[in-house]
């Protein structure tokens, strides 16, 4: 993205505080212009018919990105046919352990970022899961030395997005899971400071249906600390936007 550069927009999140979930917002969908499958007006009837008030579209964004000016303006157009409140986002990866995030190279177009991690940030570049489940086979990396390194990582993004537009936390610690490591790996001590950065930073955390993410038992952690949470189906499907079936069981 070049230099770090000033907030983007001032404007207000769908957070909701952590005792008061609102499953009629849908913090985090995708569309065809990236990871989903169709068009953000089939997205917004299908949000119309499952009784949302709000949408968020969250398509996943990087250096090459071209589309982004069109996928705003896709949004804009169907802001006119529908009284559901739609927001302008995009999902940015983490790449770096500085929390440096591979950003499209115009932010202009976006109302707030979902920060995710999906690969985990090495000295010599992100490792995805089957390379890092590898690291952990050979002994080169422990669980624990895993677990802090997607925290700490994470940590440093939602402090480097925050600074450009709201910002959301995608699917936290799913890394964990798809390397085959249990989130206990993750100390009360190192969440806390998760949750602080969240907090500090005015940073939402996606429950995500999609993902079953995060687990019953930092869902909980998070909930004590008072971090504020969103509803996120994570659909790729207009069918599955607003339809929780994990949210509500935890």
């Amino acid at each position: 993205m070049g230099a770090e550069r000033e907030s983007i927009m001032d404007g207000t999140t769908l957070a909701a505080p952590a005792s008061a979930l609102d499953l009629r917002a849908d913090a985090h969908v995708h569309t065809g212009f990236a990871a989903g499958r169709d068009s953000v007006g089939v997205v917004v009837s299908a949000a119309d018919r499952a009784g949302l008030t709000a949408l968020t579209f969250a398509d996943q964004v990087g250096p090459d990105t071209t589309w982004l000016p069109a996928y705003a303006d896709a949004v804009r157009r169907a802001r006119r046919r529908t009284e559901i409140t739609l927001r302008v986002a995009a999902e940015v990866e983490i790449v770096q352990q500085d929390g440096w995030l591979a950003w499209p190279a115009d932010l202009g177009n976006l109302e707030a970022v979902s920060v995710a991690i999906s690969r985990l940030p090495l000295a010599d570049g992100p490792a995805g899961a089957r390379e890092v489940r590898a690291l952990l086979t050979a002994g080169r990396l422990v669980p624990e030395q895993v677990a802090e390194i997607v925290v700490t990582a994470t940590i440093r993004g939602v402090e480097r997005a925050s600074r450009y537009a709201p910002t959301q936390l995608a699917r936290p610690l799913s890394l964990l899971a798809h390397v085959g490591i249990d989130d206990s790996a993750v100390t009360p001590e190192i969440l806390g400071a998760l949750a602080e950065a969240c907090r500090s930073t005015g940073t939402a955390v996606e429950i995500s249906e999609a993902w079953r993410s995060p687990s019953p038992r930092v869902i909980a952690m998070l909930r004590e600390a008072d971090v504020a949470m969103v509803a996120a189906s994570d659909a790729r499907y207009a069918a599955e936007v607003g339809h929780w079936q994990y949210l509500r069981r935890v």
